[in-house]
């Protein structure tokens, strides 16, 4: 799917701001029509941002069901000829759209984007009637898996509630742009972009896809200095570039892809895409880019913040950034779900290198932080064979809509699953077969630290694993050096155990900004520097641990619990994007560590 914008032959209206809205307390919204007779006595709602955190009602705040989004537009005369299309970036979780009353498009799942043809339903000229309804409930079939029941309260009302899995605050809402945009009648659906290189020839295979057989599709490669240095002709080919500039991590560079439609001789359609050109495997326990080995150095990361929740923000996406950019870090993933497709742009530009992650989080027999024996959950009532339909449908989307981006270097399939349990081989085992019939990056899998080292019953599909590891703090509470002795022998064991690379997925400690304590104790700011510290001195004694990625880069937030004090506070930075202790600590640290980092020490003479 690509990404809605204005060229020579494209026309875009962006219907961000304020909106009319009425969360549905009576559950009345589709008897009394609402998609066609309006909505009554709404309030007003921004887009794009989550609900939840707007009003000062906590009714809204933690409400479950269905809210409503109303607006009315004029598009131009201009457009009766032209395909419009109606483009939501994401909506969370699950969601309807109409247009002036009629159901134009359905779609599950709360971020990525889905869109729909409105030639027959949108009015050139005239004033359209937009109504989209969003419900933030949830199933053991969807992803991130959850359950919604009902409960009196003390009053006798009955309301619904939600279990969620996932330790991150479930945020409805719409949450990135909805757009309006037109293309000419034949069009380019798809583009698919393979980049090679040997020496200094720069490779490109490429795919055009138009809605219809086009008569001629002529490609033209610029350079940043919107040089001409590649053209094409036909659907697809192969492009070759000489003395070619790579796409590197912290040293981005991009080349301009433009795809034209032509009829008698005439541009019908164009569209511009910016890609980078390298190359990305896993080899002899290396994960190498561009033939380089390359060590991450960075964070698992969420789309949170105050007051907008998950809405997309360009400043706070530009802050952060700046603040990887600042501390050298190189990487982050996007856990636990789909990023905007904004800020794979922005990581496209800056360099940074992405591990992309399907929302199959939670998919354990209890809520996280997990502690304690896990129950089933591959099960035929919990996570089945509908579950999977669901986590390729959904592994396919994200591919689909990122696989153009050279910042995005390997796929997540799934963060602390229970993977220990029997069903979970076939589930994962189908997962992984279908995925790499999609895409050739290398595969990730993240574990959750209950799952002891030779228990993982699907590590052998990966090409990575990931860790989440919390020694010192979820056990051995306030101990690192005990926390520190059994990380190095669970790192070992791991090891031994799948022989395959493996990437510190998360590893940290929630830590109040601003409390300090000499000598360290939990929650301190020391003792986040100190269990960093004693994390790092293991990692730099393993080559086979091939990066790290602390657990938080910011706070963020939860769902109300006795161990969460407004939220998670294992950021290295503040929700509000300022530093602690310890990002000064890695800072320093990451200054002196280099993306091609390699290790040669053994320690006991074991890998």
């Amino acid at each position: 799917m690509l990404y809605p914008k204005i060229t020579c032959s494209r026309y875009l209206v962006n219907l961000s701001g304020v909106w009319n809205f009425k969360a549905d307390y009576e559950e009345e919204g589709y008897k009394n029509l609402w998609y066609k007779n309006g909505l009554k006595d709404y309030e007003l709602m921004a887009v794009p941002a989550s609900f939840n955190d707007i009003t000062v009602d906590a009714r809204l705040r933690d409400f479950v069901g269905d809210v409503w989004y109303e607006k009315k537009i004029v598009i131009s005369k201009h457009w009766q000829e032209e395909n419009v299309f109606i483009r939501v970036g994401s909506a969370s979780h699950n969601s309807k759209i109409w247009i002036n009353g009629i159901l134009v498009k359905e779609h599950i799942g709360g971020f990525l984007p889905f869109e729909s043809n409105v030639n027959n339903e949108i009015k050139s000229g005239e004033e359209n009637h937009i109504v989209i309804c969003v419900n933030n409930e949830l199933t053991w079939q969807t992803l991130p898996p959850g359950e919604s029941y009902y409960f009196e309260d003390v009053e006798g009302n009955k309301k619904k509630k939600l279990k969620q899995q996932h330790d991150f605050f479930n945020y409805g809402g719409i949450h990135r742009p909805v757009y309006l945009y037109s293309t000419p009648k034949t069009y380019i659906e798809d583009i698919i972009v393979k980049t090679d290189f040997e020496e200094n020839l720069g490779i490109i295979h490429y795919e055009v896809i138009a809605n219809e057989i086009a008569e001629e599709i002529k490609i033209e490669v610029f350079d940043e200095e919107n040089q001409l240095v590649a053209d094409s002709i036909g659907a697809s080919g192969k492009i070759e570039i000489n003395n070619v500039k790579l796409w590197k991590p912290n040293n981005a560079y991009l080349y301009e892809f433009v795809a034209n439609i032509y009829s008698n001789l005439k541009l019908i359609d164009q569209y511009n895409l910016n890609i980078g050109i390298r190359k990305v495997q896993v080899v002899d326990g290396q994960f190498l880019i561009n033939n380089e080995p390359f060590y991450f150095k960075g964070f698992g990361k969420h789309e949170d913040m105050d007051v907008k929740g998950k809405g997309l923000d360009d400043a706070i996406n530009i802050r952060d950034f700046n603040l990887l950019k600042w501390i050298n870090a190189n990487s982050f993933r996007t856990s636990h779900y789909p990023y905007a497709e904004e800020v794979l742009d922005l990581a496209d530009r800056y360099g940074v290198v992405i591990i992309g992650e399907v929302p199959a989080v939670g998919m354990l027999g209890k809520a996280v932080p997990a502690v304690g024996e896990l129950d089933g959950v591959f099960t035929e009532n919990k996570i089945n064979n509908e579950t999977l339909k669901e986590h390729i449908r959904v592994t396919r989307e994200m591919i689909a809509r990122d696989k153009n981006h050279p910042s995005v270097v390997m796929w997540s399939l799934a963060n602390e699953a229970s993977v220990m349990e029997p069903n979970a081989e076939p589930y994962f085992q189908k997962l992984v077969e279908e995925t790499r019939k999609m895409d050739d990056r290398p595969l990730l899998n993240v574990n959750l630290m209950l799952i002891e080292p030779g228990k993982c019953k699907v590590s052998k599909f990966f090409d990575v694993i990931g860790l989440n590891l919390y020694f010192g703090w979820y056990s051995e509470r306030g101990d690192i050096d005990s926390g520190k002795k059994r990380l190095i022998k669970w790192l070992r064991d791991c090891y031994k155990a799948d022989k395959k690379p493996i990437l510190l997925a998360e590893y940290g400690v929630d830590t109040v900004a601003g409390l300090h304590k000499e000598p360290a104790i939990m929650f301190s700011e020391e003792f986040q520097v100190q269990f960093l510290k004693a994390y790092h001195e293991i990692f730099d004694q393993l080559p086979f641990v091939i990066g790290e990625h602390v657990w938080n880069f910011a706070d963020f937030m939860t769902g109300q619990d006795i161990v969460r004090v407004d939220g998670n506070k294992k950021g290295v930075f503040t929700r509000q994007r300022q530093p602690k202790m310890a990002a000064h600590y890695l800072r320093e640290r990451w200054g002196n560590v280099e993306n091609t980092y390699t290790k040669q020490l053994y320690v006991g003479g074991e890998e």
